[in-house]
């Protein structure tokens, strides 16, 4: 295989994928394997970081085994999952802890009085995803762990920092500034670690890896391979999908959800939105978008048979519903309302409800697309992510969005836009997909969409749910 201009790594949560970039901008030769289980109880998700990693090791030789060539690296990861290591020899001390995972909620408890001002600095909330909240309670657990990490004997970073730790032979301790950006511990306008914000949260600022742009790395690895780009792995599916200046939305729908829309230099988010720092460029300048969140909404359909429902049966009935497990994202941060109901459920068939959750899914959907129209004049926004390929979803969308609908034509946009970053090429257009049109999804489920507004403001505004039984 010849004429290449870059090689890419996706270090997902639940798949480890590689893929070759063509000089005319084909991804191919894609490598996949599953990643090591994430296993939760009580609060605690973790996998083994050693098999993680061996893993990811593996799918990198084999896609590179079908080239001569070593093309420039770009690396995506997930991002807030993280781990303790050895200096001397690289053994992990801990798990890879996963961003799920839910250690983190006691510090936020006792932080909540500084939510404001963490919130101003990072353009995020307070919540136990991130990497801080969790390390700060480790080290509240394991004193002695803390003496090891200011002594350099014990290293701590997110899993693109252990990679490349590894790869450069324990002589780059570094991430980038999209994924510093998801600790916690970053200020955003400076893009540097905020000591106010390392002292908040007990964690000594020496300990965190150098924050380097997410491009123009120019790194070389004993393997052979240069690392160019590293980033977060929403921000590679961004890049890879969007066009630099045009009002456009993604929506990507897959474990978890988010809409999401770049921001031009000087504007400002949306009330409650999270200002997301995409990327850093070589030059050192910052990008940021606006970004709302839907919180597990692929553990919400779990077991429910939402391939086989009908979409012209949304809107069919008064049933209202959130489908957020771990509790209603951005802009509203209520973990209050995970899952629930308007009325009782138990009693009505598997599709039904699959049903009730995939109008959840679009409503929410649809009312941030909406706010986005409003403030940024989004005119598109683009479907992507495992959950997108469902037809409720996919004609629900685009009956009750006010702008037009597609679905991304290219699958693995983290893999494309991690090798187009590492391969300096600028974006793809996508401005002849076609627009989805509403298909089977008919006007009831508009006309339950507004109505479903009102119902979300109640529940807003009101008091306790009964889960799946209804509202108390």
């Amino acid at each position: 295989m010849q004429g290449l201009s870059a090689v890419a790594l996706d270090l997902g949560s639940t798949a480890i994928k590689a893929g070759l970039l063509t000089r005319d901008g084909r991804l191919t030769g894609i490598v996949s394997h599953p990643a090591p289980p994430v296993i939760c109880q009580d609060g605690r998700c973790e996998s083994d970081a050693l098999s993680y990693a061996e893993t990811a090791d593996a799918v990198l030789a084999q896609c590179l085994a079908q080239t001569g060539e070593r093309p420039p690296l770009g690396l995506c990861s997930q991002r807030s999952s993280f781990l303790l290591w050895e200096r001397a020899g690289g053994r992990p001390v801990t798990p890879l802890i996963s961003w799920q995972d839910e250690r983190g909620a006691a510090a936020c408890t006792e932080l909540r009085g500084q939510e404001a001002q963490i919130r101003a600095l990072t353009g995020l909330p307070l919540t136990p995803y991130y990497f801080a909240p969790k390390l700060r309670m480790l080290l509240q657990e394991h004193p002695a762990w803390r003496a090891r990490l200011l002594s350099g004997e014990w290293l701590v970073g997110t899993l693109d920092t252990f990679m490349i730790w590894r790869w450069s032979d324990g002589k780059r301790h570094m991430t980038d500034a999209s994924m510093a950006a998801r600790t916690l511990l970053l200020d955003a306008g400076s893009v540097r670690w905020s000591p106010l914000l390392c002292e908040l949260f007990g964690v000594p600022l020496h300990i965190l890896p150098q924050v380097l742009p997410s491009a123009g790395l120019g790194m070389p690895f004993d393997n052979g391979l240069t690392l160019q780009a590293s980033m977060g792995d929403q921000s590679a599916a961004l890049l890879a999908s969007l066009e630099a200046g045009r009002a456009q939305a993604m929506v990507n729908l897959g474990t978890g959800g988010f809409v999401i829309c770049p921001l031009s230099e000087g504007q400002a988010v949306l009330p409650g939105y999270l200002r997301t720092l995409v990327w850093q460029d070589g030059a050192g300048c910052p990008h940021f978008a606006c970004e709302g969140t839907l919180n597990s909404i692929g553990m919400a359909l779990t077991g429910y048979p939402a391939a086989d429902c009908d979409p012209a049966d949304l809107g069919s009935d008064d049933i209202y519903c959130l489908a957020e497990p771990s509790g209603l994202g951005a802009p509203y941060f209520r973990g209050d309302l995970g899952v629930c109901f308007s009325a009782p459920v138990p009693h009505l068939p598997a599709a039904r409800i699959a049903l009730l959750l995939q109008e959840s899914i679009i409503f929410r959907v649809a009312r941030t697309l909406e706010e986005m129209h409003r403030a940024f004049g989004i005119e598109r926004a683009y479907l992507a992510g495992g959950l997108s390929n469902l037809p409720c979803l996919q004609q629900g969308i685009a009956r009750c969005a006010p702008c037009a609908i597609h679905r991304l034509p290219q699958d693995e946009a983290g893999l494309r836009g991690a090798a187009r970053l590492a391969a300096g090429t600028t974006q793809d257009g996508l401005c002849d997909v076609p627009a989805l049109d509403a298909g089977r999804a008919g006007e009831a489920l508009r006309r339950k969409y507004g109505l479903w507004l009102g119902w979300l403001d109640s529940m807003l505004a009101g008091g306790a749910v009964d889960g799946w039984g209804g509202v108390r």
